[in-house]
């Protein structure tokens, strides 16, 4: 086993794998950036190695300094942990010629799994079956039409580098197709250095499962059991559980699919297949060649910590188990605890955390990368914790989660926990046949936001699901989105993140709401539009910038 490992990632992911680490007897090496210096995932490090700058390609996304610094601290390995540098097969390359370690599937398989386009090939080709669409990278939206003329709207135009719902837009008709495919094209150099897209039918209401991968080997492979992850905002998930309710007969199928897969391109490690139902049929969506965020629930259910086994397969030691010796025990539910208000959509709320306290008791488990007085910074990720309960059953778990969530407190930014409560008690969850559109048909989450918007009325705006004064700090990004707005004819940057695209030149005249210009800030992308009607006198930004909350982005002369 390794003496020294480096973990080249941030927040509640690179703690998690430090902890196994220590159980392993493995000294930790971190990263961090300057806005990281203090973060629960440094001082739960042996050593720690500054990344000079905040930004993720200064830092996180920087392979030469993260190389060095494990070069530099004698570390024998680079765990990636999820995001970031992770699936990058050019980072996995870059560490084995280092002569290090690297924890994770060897490059070959992640730059095939890292193409959708190449991934579905593959899963054709073992016999998986995948949802209709066209492999091809695609820039002319005749293309997409002519798709959808065959198969009907709805039609996904997705990144083919792309995961987590980056680079991903639905068209829902011929008049959306443009402004989608470009859309798509945008998100996906803008996050995975590559604009090509393809297309495939959108599944309005399926489940989205997906099945544990574990790969000792390249021609050796076992799952274990499958999870529902359907509760999404934005394609991204909120709630996770295994075994999945009521489909009980698709489990087999899809775990020996995965086998499969793994087989054919020759996978080793950790990694997930995830896959849409509908109408009691399976289709292959992608492979997700790391650690999963939700790898929690499948650990509580099997007793396997999934760390350690990845450590092993990439330290050429036997894990000790086979498929026969994996049974499941109970059920396991996982909610992601984000800086994200659920009374307005879900936007990003980053800030100083006031107060925190995590709850405690049977079968629970949290996975934090923050704590009291800690500030949940706009540049990356707006994941918090990571909250787990086991029960012996289904219905356990979801009691045991929601006496978890009332317990947890986290004052100063929103978080999605008013989000939890409700979904956890829509009709369609309790009875298992939630998809991916119960969020965005919630009752619970409707009356979120009308209760929001009667609380604008008067005195008070709720946040997070409760009632704050104006001056409270989690609504200093709504403040300032709300005075950028309306200073005059400038327009400013409601917070801090990175401009995508401006769609205005100086000159132009444009009408009051018109969009100028797309920001980026914690995996979300809004549109900035012009507060007054009236002329462009100057453009403060390009593409690719970073901004700082506050920061002019466009000056308007009003008519």
């Amino acid at each position: 086993m390794f003496r020294r490992v480096l973990i080249a990632n941030r927040g509640e992911i690179a703690v998690r794998v430090a902890r196994t680490c220590h159980d392993l007897g493995i000294e930790v090496v971190a990263v961090y950036s300057d806005v990281d210096e203090r973060a629960r995932h440094v001082a739960a490090a042996d050593v720690a190695v500054r990344l000079p700058g905040r930004a993720p390609a200064d830092t996180y996304l920087n392979a030469e300094a993260i190389v060095a610094a494990a070069r530099d601290t004698g570390a024998e390995a680079i765990h990636p942990g999820y995001g970031f540098l992770a699936e990058s097969d050019a980072f996995a390359r870059v560490v084995e010629a280092a002569g290090l370690a690297w924890v994770g599937p060897p490059p070959e398989a992640l730059a095939l799994a890292g193409s959708k386009v190449a991934a579905r090939r593959t899963a054709e080709q073992a016999g998986v079956p995948v949802v209709p669409g066209i492999t091809a990278a695609i820039e002319d939206p005749g293309v997409v039409l002519d798709f959808a003329a065959e198969h009907g709207f709805p039609v996904a135009i997705k990144a083919a580098g792309g995961g987590g719902g980056r680079g991903l837009k639905v068209a829902s008709g011929p008049d959306d197709v443009p402004g989608a495919l470009e859309a798509a094209r945008r998100e996906a150099q803008a996050y995975f250095g590559s604009s090509d897209v393809y297309v495939e039918r959108y599944l309005e209401e399926p489940k989205h499962m997906e099945v544990q991968l574990l790969a000792p080997g390249p021609d050796e492979a076992l799952w274990l059991g499958v999870r529902d992850c359907s509760l999404q905002r934005r394609h991204q998930k909120l709630i996770e559980e295994t075994p999945p309710p009521r489909f009980g007969d698709l489990v087999e199928a899809m775990g020996e699919a995965t086998v499969a897969f793994s087989k054919a391109c020759g996978y080793v490690n950790a990694g997930t297949a995830e896959f849409l139902v509908e109408q009691g049929r399976f289709y292959f969506l992608e492979l997700n060649a790391r650690l999963q965020v939700e790898h929690t629930v499948t650990e509580e259910v099997y007793g396997v910590d999934l760390v350690a086994c990845q450590l092993r397969i990439a330290a050429g030691e036997p894990l000790g188990f086979a498929q026969e010796d994996l049974e499941p025990r109970g059920h396991a539910i996982e909610c992601r605890i984000i800086a994200e208000d659920p009374a307005r959509d879900f936007v990003p709320d980053p800030g100083r955390i006031e107060a925190y306290a995590e709850p405690s008791g049977p079968g629970v488990r949290v996975d934090g990368g923050y704590g009291p007085g800690d500030e949940v910074p706009p540049d990356y990720d707006s994941l918090i914790a990571k909250l787990v309960t086991h029960g012996a059953d289904r219905e356990e778990a979801r009691r045991r989660m929601l006496r978890a969530l009332r317990e947890y407190t986290i004052e100063g930014p929103a978080t999605s926990i008013p989000a939890h409560l409700a979904l956890l008690e829509e009709p369609a969850f309790v009875s298992g046949t939630h998809t991916t559109r119960t969020v965005d048909a919630s009752q619970g989450l409707a009356a979120l936001r009308a209760a929001a918007l009667q609380a604008e009325a008067g005195d008070v705006l709720l946040v997070g699901g409760r009632p704050v004064r104006l001056w409270h700090p989690a609504m200093a990004p709504f403040a300032a989105a709300a005075v950028h707005a309306s200073a005059g004819g400038e327009l400013s940057a409601p917070m801090q993140g990175t401009i995508l695209k401006v769609l205005v030149s100086e000159g132009d005249q444009v009408e009051a709401g018109r969009p100028v210009a797309v920001l980026e800030a914690m995996k979300m992308e809004s549109t900035l539009s012009a507060p007054v009607a009236g002329r462009i006198a100057a453009v403060e930004v390009s593409p690719g910038d970073a901004v700082r909350s506050g920061q002019r982005v466009v000056v308007i002369e009003p008519e």
